[in-house]
């Protein structure tokens, strides 16, 4: 592992989350958007696949890994509540108007679990930085 990778490693970690934290911040508020679907950002490990992959990595010398990158910003297919509402433009025949698949309560834990994957980074990057710098300091 090289120097910055570290740096690397947890900078793509922290665009993720951000993007993670703007989806849900999306969601949240097109919670009583009626047409809108429920949206997820699904992510994966960039660099080597699996344990082949990381086996051969660590062979060869190179890193595991070199962080995580969106693979797709996902729709959630699962259908709405459905609300009785008959003077709703919106409202079906028989009146009811199909409300969007978006739960309050799993958006918030959604987004303190993405804040929390986001100052975890930060921490690391952090610790990596005060290495580099005493690393630098009994180089002198």
């Amino acid at each position: 592992m090289g120097l910055f990778d570290a740096l690397g490693i947890s900078g793509s970690g922290l665009s993720a989350q951000r993007l993670r934290m703007d989806v849900t911040a999306e969601n949240l508020a097109n919670a009583q958007s009626i047409g809108y679907k429920r949206k997820d950002v699904v992510l994966r490990e960039t660099g080597n696949n699996g344990f082949g992959g990381v086996l051969r990595g660590a062979m060869a010398g190179s890193p595991a890994g070199s962080g995580v990158e969106v693979q797709q910003i996902a729709t959630d297919p699962t259908q709405g509540r459905r609300v009785y509402d008959p003077g709703n433009p919106a409202a079906d025949a028989r009146g009811y108007v199909t409300m969007p698949n978006v739960n309050p309560v799993t958006e918030m834990v959604d987004l303190i679990g993405a804040s929390r994957a986001y100052v975890a980074n930060v921490t690391a990057m952090q610790a990596a930085k005060q290495m580099f710098s005493k690393t630098l300091d009994l180089l002198r």
